[in-house]
């Protein structure tokens, strides 16, 4: 694997694993599958939640990709029960790696879990290029992986949909948001 592009999923309805899409996220989908057309994906694996696999699959049929699931790619479960200062509780995941509320996952258990996925992409030398879709908090903690100083800032910035490129050269590597929010709301000029 030499280019790895970490996808977050189009805007949606709700957080419920079947929660679709918006009629704007729809859209948003499709405008990623243009978007993606010149980034010769060769795999794609997404999370089993419903708004990810509907986000990348304009481009995996464009494509004719098949869209693989992998549970480790599911959203990091902060709680089982409904939080009131969900964000407070989210910053503070962020700030103690090993925090974590009952029935929830903290964010190294989020983060080994989704190491063991890298760790096989990594040996993977049939595909170049390969697409993983996610959800915005794995995904800010995927980032962390490659570098440490992604954190709750970061994952606030983080849109729906939003595009990272990680590329490994030599022993070290380089992330680089490649998503631009105007592609969805270009600038008219006459």
């Amino acid at each position: 694997m030499k280019k790895l592009y970490l996808i977050r999923h189009s805007a949606t309805e709700g957080q419920h694993h079947d929660s679709p899409l918006t009629k704007s996220g729809i859209r948003q989908s499709q405008v990623l599958a243009n978007f993606l057309e010149r980034a010769d994906i060769q795999r794609v694996i997404s999370s089993p939640y419903f708004r990810a696999v509907e986000t990348i699959r304009p481009y995996a049929f464009n494509k004719g990709l098949t869209i693989e699931i992998d549970d480790r790619l599911q959203e990091r479960i902060l709680s089982k029960e409904p939080l009131d200062d969900f964000m407070d509780y989210l910053e503070k995941t962020f700030k103690d790696l090993d925090f974590k509320m009952p029935g929830g996952e903290s964010s190294n258990e989020a983060k080994t879990r989704v190491r063991k996925l890298l760790l096989e992409l990594e040996q993977d030398e049939e595909h170049d290029a390969v697409a993983l879709v996610t959800h915005g908090n794995l995904l800010a903690l995927l980032l962390q992986t490659f570098d440490a100083e992604v954190g709750f800032e970061h994952w606030k910035a983080i849109s729906n949909p939003d595009v990272f490129l990680v590329q490994k050269m030599g022993g070290d590597y380089t992330v680089e948001r490649i998503w631009e929010d105007d592609i969805l709301h270009p600038q008219h000029t006459e």
